[in-house]
């Protein structure tokens, strides 16, 4: 797939109109209304309906507030987190759904919680206290479940990626973050490839975003001449290379590139040539193009590279990749 129509993808999202925004709390606040008028005219309702207790509809009209208001608190805390991944344009990074899941969860376990404090007659703390042997047992039966659900909660909450960023979390595993859940972390590799990770085993992992705190990044190419080439010569040789490299897209063009004669060892002179690229999703474009002009650039001037071996790494800012 070519970069840039993933970057234009990336940066394709539907923005809610300003209709959706307000009936994402519009119906919370109505169901708020009619349940506090509820409660507070259900004596009066019960002359009208003599054949159902008072208790009944008192324990009724109670646990309504408690959903209607979990509603409206969950609502308003998702409308505030869906405000915040739109409201800056394409340049901003997308916030996870978890924290706004997991805010909307613990809400309505309070309300059904409560909810059985009314109907049982006891209190909240009375209620988690006599069902606390039975959640004992299913963290124990689930306990794998909920590690990785844990895990999932505080990187919803760390966030050290975000959707849409560029990811390494091992030497195999390199991708773009298309979805970050409870249980699992999905990624999209280079290749394509639907990759699925438990948040459990990320959160035990080193892991390197390549889009943050910036999407470009400095990268490095090092490269061994002999010693029968002039130090002078080969940097003004391999800037040339890398000048030619430049016009590939994906290169930072504001940015120009660096060479330096880095080591003067016995198989010869190492040369680093550092570039900028815009986005990692170009970095297998942007490397191909910085070598093919480096090799075109030495053909064309018949200067033979030694040594057998070019080192591939990522500049100082972002962790090494590889050699």
């Amino acid at each position: 797939m070519n970069p840039q129509s993933k970057k234009k993808r990336q940066q394709e999202a539907p923005k809610p109109s300003l209709g959706q925004r307000l009936s994402f709390s519009l119906w919370p606040l109505v169901s708020c209304f009619f349940s506090v008028l509820f409660y507070i005219f259900h004596t009066q309702l019960h002359t009208v309906l003599p054949g159902v207790e008072l208790a009944i509809l008192h324990n009724i009209a109670a646990i309504t507030i408690f959903y209607s208001f979990s509603w409206l608190m969950a609502r308003s805390f998702r409308a505030f987190i869906l405000l915040q991944r739109t409201g800056t344009g394409t340049g901003r990074r997308k916030a996870p759904k978890l924290l706004s899941e997991l805010v909307s969860v613990t809400l309505f376990t309070i309300a059904t919680m409560l909810a059985i404090g009314v109907l049982i007659g006891k209190s909240s703390g009375g209620v988690l206290a006599s069902s606390g042997l039975i959640i004992a047992i299913l963290g124990f039966a689930i306990r794998n479940v909920l590690a990785d659900v844990l895990s999932g909660i505080a990187l919803g909450l760390e966030a050290p990626f975000r959707i849409g960023d560029w990811v390494a979390f091992d030497a195999a595993t390199t991708g773009r973050v298309i979805e970050i859940g409870w249980r699992t972390t999905r990624v999209l590799t280079a290749d394509d490839i639907y990759m699925i990770l438990p948040n459990s085993q990320i959160s035990r992992q080193m892991l390197t975003n390549y889009s943050a705190p910036r999407k470009h990044y400095q990268a490095t190419i090092q490269i061994v001449l002999g010693h029968d080439v002039p130090v002078t010569q080969a940097k003004t040789l391999l800037k040339e290379a890398a000048k030619l490299a430049q016009n590939n897209p994906g290169m930072v063009e504001t940015q120009k590139s660096i060479v330096r004669a880095t080591l003067y060892g016995a198989e010869g002179i190492s040369y680093t040539i550092r570039y900028w690229v815009s986005n990692f999703a170009f970095d297998m474009e942007c490397r191909d193009a910085m070598l093919a002009a480096i090799d075109e650039t030495l053909r064309k001037h018949e200067v033979s590279r030694r040594g057998g071996q070019v080192k591939l790494v990522l500049g100082q800012d972002k962790v090494v990749r590889g050699e």
